[in-house]
């Protein structure tokens, strides 16, 4: 059967699911939207997304460990930007659809 034939593996399923999970928020894909164009610190997105830094670390916390955001530490200030293109691309591709 053509369709059994095309079914990626569960292991690969699961952990795809894992992945959109961490779209599945608004402010999650606020932040990613944020990090489009350019990597910011917590206290930026805070100020940007009109949060505390707290609600934002717990977010970026989540998307790290999804792998769709990469930190880089200059000083005492962490600075948060997207993996790489593809989550760009799937962030845009989303929102196209709905729009």
């Amino acid at each position: 059967m053509a369709a059994r034939s095309a079914m990626p593996a569960e292991e690969i399923t699961t952990a795809a699911s894992d992945f959109f999970k961490a779209f599945s928020d608004k402010t999650r894909l606020r932040i990613l939207a944020a990090l489009v164009s350019t990597e910011l610190c917590v206290c930026d997105i805070a100020s940007l997304l009109n949060m505390s830094q707290s609600a934002i670390s717990h977010q970026l916390r989540f998307l790290k460990q999804a792998r769709l955001v990469k930190s880089r530490k200059n000083g005492k200030t962490v600075y948060y930007a997207l993996c790489d293109d593809h989550i760009q691309t799937i962030l845009a591709q989303g929102i196209a659809h709905v729009q």
